[in-house]
């Protein structure tokens, strides 16, 4: 009988790992549709637990997840009534006064002739400047527009304020009923190995995405408040972007820091303690960032490394654009808990032991 179950399994294994290959085919195929229903499908998974909430206090499921789903609609449209007019306001602006800015910024370099331009053995700091300049122009079109071509489905506004609350509440209301069918579909022997698998993706998955949007909220509230209140320029956009970016580990402060000194240079040179207090600002949030915010809402219990995280980032985004970027987080739980289950399987086997199996 051992040699018909090896067979079996080998079956098994080429089964799963076509259906996975047309999955992901699939997906390459329609991800420029898919935005709608991978936000809804994101959504329902933030909302499932404060809809079982209401439904173990005695609410209908049914109207539970109405009530969460209006609730966060309401939301949404005012946010996008009274924020996101000013945020597209003084972006405009901002665009606007980036050569005024790069021009001052060059002329305090030049100027003061800082030590950096020594030691990079800068000769012509103005041809450096005017190609940096230029280089960083040509990056933010090109990642401008990989963003946009990567989510046309953003261009049908209907697509999005329509479709996704609609496969919201459905997904909701028949959450747990889709769970069952899709665990029924699972091999019986393999079963409880995958809902522990599943489980733990569940964990990591929910863990970082639930700890990670609080821990950026709270910074693009601090830094929009900090930035208006030291004066700085365009503080709400900078603010709430530098925020809400800290989604990407590192990349995202940092670029907000950069964004943030540069005005600051522009703005408030040769005052350079107004120029501190906005870097000071930052090196406050990335404090409050990795020594309260993340151990709290994040914790170390996630699992994911953030240059694993940086990495998926940047590789889903470059194969699906924009899908691939909410897709990055749950894909990259799903193989980190994957990978560490095979990597348990390979220490625990006689292939990495050498003893002979029985």
């Amino acid at each position: 009988m051992w040699p018909n179950r090896e067979r079996w399994d080998s079956r098994q294994l080429a089964f799963w790992s076509a259906a996975l290959v047309a999955l992901v085919a699939l997906g390459w195929v329609l991800h420029d549709v898919l935005l709608p229903f991978v936000g809804a499908i994101a959504l329902a998974y933030l909302l499932k637990p404060p809809v079982d909430r209401l439904q173990r206090w005695g609410i209908n499921r049914t109207l539970a997840a109405l009530l969460m789903v209006v609730a966060i609609v309401l939301g949404l449209v005012a946010l996008v009534m009274v924020v996101v007019p000013l945020l597209i306001e003084q972006g405009s602006s901002l665009i606007g006064r980036i050569p005024q800015y790069l021009k001052r910024v060059r002329e305090i370099l030049v100027d003061h002739n800082f030590a950096v331009l020594n030691w990079l053995n800068i000769q012509d700091p103005d041809k450096a400047f005017s190609d940096l300049a230029s280089q960083a122009s040509d990056w933010l079109v090109g990642f401008a527009y990989s963003l946009w071509t990567g989510g046309k489905a953003l261009v049908s506004l209907a697509s999005v304020l329509i479709v996704m609350p609609v496969v919201t509440f459905y997904l909701i209301c028949d959450w747990h009923r889709m769970i069952a069918v899709v665990d029924g579909w699972v091999p019986v022997r393999q079963r409880d190995t995958v809902r522990r698998l599943v489980r733990e993706i569940d964990a990591a998955i929910g863990g970082f995405l639930r700890g990670q949007l609080a821990v950026c909220l709270t910074l693009a509230c601090y830094y929009a408040i900090g930035l208006m209140l030291a004066g700085l320029d365009f503080a709400l956009l900078i603010g709430v972007t530098a925020g809400l970016i800290t989604f990407v580990p590192y990349i995202g402060s940092m670029t907000g820091l950069m964004v943030a000194t540069g005005v600051a240079l522009a703005q408030f040179s040769p005052d350079w303690k107004r120029v501190a207090i906005v870097v000071a600002i930052f090196m406050v949030g990335q404090f409050l960032e990795g020594n309260v915010l993340s151990p709290k809402f994040v914790g170390k219990r996630v699992g994911l490394h953030p240059v694993w995280m940086i990495f998926a980032m940047f590789a889903f985004g470059y194969l699906l654009g924009f899908i691939g970027l909410l897709l990055a987080v749950p894909l990259a739980a799903a193989i980190a808990v994957l990978f560490r289950f095979g990597l348990r399987q390979y220490l625990a086997s006689p292939f990495y032991s050498g003893e002979k199996s029985s």
